[in-house]
């Protein structure tokens, strides 16, 4: 792939060589790999990446050859390395005499790494940076919504095929099973975390493993999953009610649904973090459900399934224009049953759009 100047790339490359001239470094090394993603094209699971002010440099071995001519093109210099990666970067670096001061993403780097940054890493500055790729990740250009909207499409075909084929007598694992192979054939690329099925008294786990419970008539049937597309995710989470729902399943569910409602249509880019977490969490707790809505309202999707921005009681981080984030109040009740409704949004200058179409109603799956 040849850039061109509508490459998306070139527009992140110009970001993050500001973020280091503000930094004052004279390059970065990159190895997470979803930020070598970000800045190359490159989808392999073995590469270093070295940006500087006149280099963006991915070091990566054989087996990647013809791999990364294919998604990366010239967007980058790219070598291959008949040793190790770390012996390349220091091939590298040594033809890069003024590079001096490099920083490097010190909630990635293992200790053997860092120790090999102090040992054989020349009489270079090493310097720790934390989140300075991150953010930047959190806003997300056209490419990636693109991305993020075609996953959700096939999520939500996926969910539709499986709640076809919901009975009672199943186990969690064998609609687990089902919905991934739902999501394969929708064209899902991957799975961005292990699909949640939780039945009954079980859906009141919040992050529940499916397990061997059968579905039974009368359950809260909670699913929680999402697709990738080009390498981007995302999350979904839907509760139907196996069968006929009783009045307090329907009165439940129904605050849940309203609290996701109002946190979807008043959520705006320039918010806290800690404020969006609010729309939803004052709602549920002024009907009384407070203390069962433990976990935060959301979190920003991307080349991961989590990452910034982060929506919680303490966050204080502003949510910026372009995130895509998700909304997912719930209420869990030990014993009894649990509900949650997620849904993946962008946030625009006018305010939030809803990517998810699948509906919130309550759905009573006969």
């Amino acid at each position: 792939m040849t850039p061109s100047s509508a490459d998306p790339r070139r527009a992140r490359l110009a970001r993050v060589r500001d973020a280091l001239a503000a930094a004052d470094l004279d390059g970065l090394l990159v190895s997470s790999l979803p930020s070598i993603r970000w800045l190359t094209g490159f989808a392999g699971s073995s590469g270093l990446v070295l940006v500087t002010a006149r280099e963006l440099v991915l070091l990566t071995d054989f087996r990647y050859a013809t791999q990364v001519e294919d998604e990366v093109g010239t967007a980058a210099r790219v070598i291959i390395v008949s040793q190790s990666l770390w012996t390349g970067l220091w091939d590298l670096l040594g033809t890069l005499p003024t590079v001096q001061r490099v920083g490097f993403e010190s909630q990635h780097v293992l200790h053997r790494d860092f120790q090999r940054l102090l040992e054989q890493g020349g009489r270079r500055q090493w310097r720790p940076t934390l989140d300075l790729l991150e953010p930047l990740r959190e806003v997300k250009d056209a490419t990636e919504v693109a991305a993020i909207r075609r996953a959700i499409g096939m999520a939500e075909t996926a969910l539709e095929a499986t709640l076809a084929q919901l009975a009672p007598g199943l186990t969690e694992t064998q609609v687990a099973g089902r919905l991934e192979a739902a999501l394969r054939d929708a064209g899902s690329e991957a799975f961005p975390f292990p699909s949640i099925v939780a039945s009954g008294p079980r859906s009141a786990l919040p992050h529940a493993r499916a397990g061997d419970r059968r579905l039974e008539i009368g359950d809260f049937v909670l699913l929680d999953f999402g697709a990738v597309a080009d390498g981007y995710c995302s999350d979904i989470t839907r509760t139907v009610v196996l069968g006929r729902a009783t009045a307090e399943q329907r009165e439940v569910y129904e605050i849940a649904r309203e609290a996701n409602a109002r946190a979807s249509a008043a959520i705006r880019p320039g918010m806290r973090g800690a404020d969006a977490d609010a729309l939803a969490r004052e709602y549920i707790d002024a009907r009384g459900f407070g203390d069962a809505f433990g976990h935060s309202l959301g979190h920003g999707i991307g080349l991961e399934v989590h990452e910034g921005p982060r929506l919680a009681r303490t966050a204080d981080g502003v949510l910026p224009e372009g995130a895509v984030v998700t909304i997912e109040p719930g209420i869990y009740r030990p014993g009894w049953g649990g509900i949650r409704i997620e849904d993946d949004v962008l946030l625009t200058a006018g305010g939030a759009e809803v990517l998810t179409t699948f509906r919130r109603d309550l759905l009573e799956i006969a």
